[in-house]
């Protein structure tokens, strides 16, 4: 009988979450005083698929490991905490491609119909998110969280109706590349 292989950890520093080093997956949108007018510093958003749905998401027992990752191709989301609390989101960028794409990579079709390229080990970033902002993320953008050391944190989720049920890609790293991630913090 063959014996089963442990997954191996891969342990990933926390980078701050600031405009220059999220905007490679979205934005970060941080206090901007009332009545400023709309532009860049503002959630550039992508509803245009469907009905958007803006919710407070209650999160038990998040702890900081992960070993799948998921994206939406439809749709930008929006996530921060309730009260600015301290949080934690592994990324990887956008790896949705046209089906004819010819680099050679490996093309997976999504059950939700577009194609993309599994994220690889070496792109998975993650990242700490600390007071009164929120991540936007770019459609396609993998993430896995949030996550916390708090028992219990809220957040407030912006993105369709229908998001998880239509728009849910998941690439599980421990089945498929037997690796867990552990953020060190």
């Amino acid at each position: 009988m063959e014996a089963v292989k442990e997954p191996k950890v891969v342990t990933l520093k926390p980078i701050e979450a600031t405009p220059s080093t999220f905007q490679n997956y979205g934005q970060v949108v941080e206090v901007s005083p009332d009545g400023q007018e709309f532009g860049p510093h503002d959630a550039q958003l992508d509803l245009s698929h469907g009905t958007p749905r803006f919710y407070i998401m209650h999160l038990e027992n998040r702890p900081l490991k992960f070993s799948s990752i998921t994206h939406h191709a439809s749709v930008t989301q929006c996530l921060g905490s309730i009260g600015g609390h301290v949080w934690y989101l592994g990324v990887a960028k956008s790896s949705i491609v046209d089906s004819n794409d010819e680099s050679g990579k490996k093309i997976v079709q999504s059950r939700c119909g577009h194609s993309y390229v599994p994220p690889d080990i070496e792109d998975v970033q993650v990242f700490k998110v600390a007071g009164s902002k929120f991540l936007k993320l770019s459609r396609g953008t993998w993430h896995a969280g949030p996550l916390f050391k708090a028992d219990t944190m809220d957040f407030y989720n912006l993105e369709l109706s229908n998001t998880n049920v239509i728009d849910h890609t998941t690439h599980n790293f421990k089945t498929n590349d037997g690796v867990i991630f552990s953020i060190d913090e």
